[in-house]
């Protein structure tokens, strides 16, 4: 063998091994480019430099700083998951970060970051025109549109101050034109959750959430990844006028999930079928020939509906009013929210409803309905009385 044909093997033995080293620090899991966001499992955290399981056959390397709260208290430990961007390759190091941040920070790794999609920490220094003013790391300034600070608008006055992660969307003008989003992590987030919602949210199950915003037709609950509608009738078994008195913004409840439409992204959830159904107690608390007190919740024409506690309501009839007298209306003898005694004369457990009559009276009398309007009296008699004066007047003309 020439030492030109030996040169050559050696040379190509020489880029094989290359390649295999290249080969080994790639492993046989996802390809890394900058930017790109893993799963990464934390083996060891040290003073300055924490170690992870990244999928590779090389070890990542991230900053200890950035598993540290506000306080410089750990928020993680070993065997912790947490998700990380890969920056770059060096000398067989694999090098991540979670967001960019720190005073050491330039506007070239603001661009860097831009470029690969990583989230940045930012601070909330003022309110501007359209929006607000972020410092960012290296001390250079930002702005954030109203529009893009979170999911949903609060108050300026009660940003101004904070630090939050924040994507770049914007970078030129070298570094002298910097637009940010916060609700564009946020919106990352929503999707990571819903990935695993789709798989575990199923209609009946019990969840947790939190209320996020308040109408006169219900309320909005955020249960960590999607956001449905309670409806004012399920909020509760008995009759609601006012959703404020009952739900707050921020409040945590426990929803039953009545609804689940992905494709169109509406979901409805229920708080009562959460709670003990009062009707269950009708038939043995509730018993027909019992009295018990109650209020005048509503009023109809044909009668009074009265409240003997929230989802158990009767029926009080027009006719079982008035204390033998016929009257026009329910309101000329009793008002919304007066307190009385009422007696049980029939329970309907199919229909779900309640006769009542004063305490006292009689439960002898003509059988009561929630539909029937009463009979209002002319003050001249009835209309057969009417027809059978008018014949007798023509009787009396004949002759």
């Amino acid at each position: 063998m020439s030492d030109e044909n030996f040169d050559d093997e050696m040379m190509e033995d020489d880029e094989s091994f290359a390649a295999m080293f290249e080969a080994s620090l790639a492993g046989v899991g996802q390809q890394l480019e900058p930017g790109k966001k893993i799963e990464a499992t934390i083996l060891q955290i040290g003073k300055d430099w924490s170690f992870l399981d990244v999928g590779q056959k090389g070890e990542g390397v991230l900053a200890t700083a950035e598993l540290l709260d506000a306080d410089s208290e750990p928020q993680y430990a070993v065997g912790d998951k947490i998700s990380a961007y890969f920056l770059s390759r060096a000398g067989g190091e694999l090098r991540f970060t979670t967001k960019i941040g720190g005073g050491g920070s330039g506007t070239e790794q603001l661009e860097n970051a831009f470029q690969a999609g990583i989230p940045i920490d930012g601070k909330i220094e003022k309110e501007i025109k359209g929006g607000f003013e972020v410092k960012l790391a290296g001390n250079a300034r930002a702005f954030c549109p109203f529009s893009q600070t979170g999911l949903r608008q609060v108050e300026p006055a009660d940003l101004i101050g904070q630090s939050l992660a924040f994507k770049i969307t914007q970078f030129s003008e070298r570094g002298r034109n910097i637009v940010v989003s916060h609700r564009a992590i946020l919106d990352e987030e929503r999707e990571q959750l819903q990935v695993g919602l789709r798989e575990t949210l199923k209609e009946g199950m019990v969840v947790s959430g939190s209320v996020t915003n308040i109408r006169d037709f219900g309320a909005f609950i955020d249960i960590g990844g999607v956001e449905g509608l309670l409806p004012i009738s399920e909020i509760s078994y008995g009759r609601v006028e006012d959703i404020n008195e009952l739900l707050h913004v921020g409040q945590e409840l426990e929803v039953a999930v009545k609804k689940i439409d992905w494709e169109n992204r509406k979901f409805s959830f229920s708080l009562r079928e959460t709670q003990a159904n009062p009707w269950n107690k009708v038939g043995s608390i509730y018993k027909v020939g019992g009295q018990y007190p109650g209020k005048v919740s509503r009023l109809a024409q044909f009668g009074a509906f009265v409240t003997l506690e929230d989802g158990v309501d009767g029926l009080l009839h027009i006719s079982k009013l008035g204390d033998g007298q016929r009257i026009r209306h329910p309101q000329d003898v009793v008002q919304v929210g007066q307190q009385l005694q009422v007696m049980i004369e029939k329970i309907d457990l199919e229909e779900h409803r309640i006769s009542l009559a004063l305490k006292g009276q009689s439960d002898e009398g003509e059988e009561t309905s929630y539909t029937e309007a009463p009979a209002v009296s002319s003050g001249f008699g009835s209309l057969g009385d009417l027809l059978k004066a008018s014949q007798q007047k023509k009787d009396r003309k004949k002759r």
